[in-house]
């Protein structure tokens, strides 16, 4: 039976002891995931050879959590408790991220990931009691920084039909670029197994609708950030991205359609979008070039 916390609960203070409490991974960056994830995106994999630097945000495919099938909770995700804190809600979702990228990642680099828990609040909403973990990982390669992310994921109540949802905001109207993308279940799962993520509501409509409450599939919020991603680095004309803030604003489903859309690509900072069939907005991204 899934666990309920009730709004007079301060949760987030039950767990001030797990801050700073740390992990480290050592990956590679491997030549068969990077042309995997070349051809997730359509792109030639054959582009990529030993000593090539990889795009700055697909590190996301790395240093993932590779807990043992014993260790995995009823909702696909690693049971809370080892490194995350065992929060009693239900529902965990990662909701936004501010990078820098100080260095690159080559294909074949042995790196190590840092992960340090450094904050944790609590919020009600409207759709009941909201507990945000704040993350900072630190990427290494040969000792050096080369890319410092700091990860929010919330934790929450599971859905009631008293709740009112919030009404939707529309998606920016003055685009000077976008493009499409089918959100396809195959799209979806390519991008699950490349980065190892076994939550259900990715790939189990029954359990997405019965347990979560969604309407059906979830597509991928990480992969939705990644696609306007992509998109703005393709127009920014070679430049080096220092750094980029991304959020997102509401969940999209398999099936339908992704719009990714943007300001000018020639300014130093970029605002990027992503959304739905309908125009409302699901995830903002703001990416920082250096100079040319």
């Amino acid at each position: 039976m899934p666990e309920i916390a009730t709004s007079s609960r301060d949760i987030a203070a039950e767990f001030t002891d797990w801050m700073g409490r740390s992990i480290t991974v050592d990956d590679e960056i491997t030549l068969p995931a990077v042309r995997r994830m070349a051809a997730m995106l359509d792109l030639d994999p054959m582009a990529f050879a030993h000593g090539s630097v990889i795009p700055p945000h697909w590190y996301s495919m790395f240093f993932t959590p590779n807990a043992r099938c014993s260790e995995i909770g009823h909702d696909g995700h690693p049971r809370k408790g080892d490194f995350l804190p065992p929060i009693p809600l239900p529902r965990r979702m990662f909701v936004g991220r501010k990078v820098t990228f100080p260095g690159a990642l080559h294909v074949g680099d042995r790196a190590q990931k840092r992960s340090e828990i450094v904050g944790i609040s609590q919020k009600q909403g409207r759709s009941g009691t909201l507990v945000f973990l704040a993350v900072c990982h630190t990427i290494e390669v040969a000792g050096k920084p080369v890319i410092v992310e700091q990860q929010e994921v919330v934790y929450r109540d599971a859905p009631s039909g008293e709740t009112s949802a919030a009404t939707p905001a529309a998606a920016p109207a003055n685009a000077a670029w976008s493009a499409s993308y089918e959100m396809d279940p195959v799209l979806v799962f390519r991008y699950s197994a490349l980065t190892w993520n076994g939550h259900r509501i990715h790939y189990d409509a029954d359990y997405a609708r019965r347990e979560e409450g969604y309407p059906g599939c979830v597509m991928n919020g990480a992969l939705t950030l990644h696609l306007v991603i992509e998109e703005a680095l393709a127009r920014a004309g070679g430049r080096r991205l220092a750094g980029l803030s991304a959020r997102l604003v509401k969940p999209l489903f398999v099936g339908g359609t992704l719009t990714v859309a943007g300001g000018s690509p020639d300014t130093a900072t970029v605002d990027a979008w992503a959304g739905d069939e309908q125009g409302v907005l699901a995830a903002t991204c703001t990416l920082q070039f250096e100079d040319a």
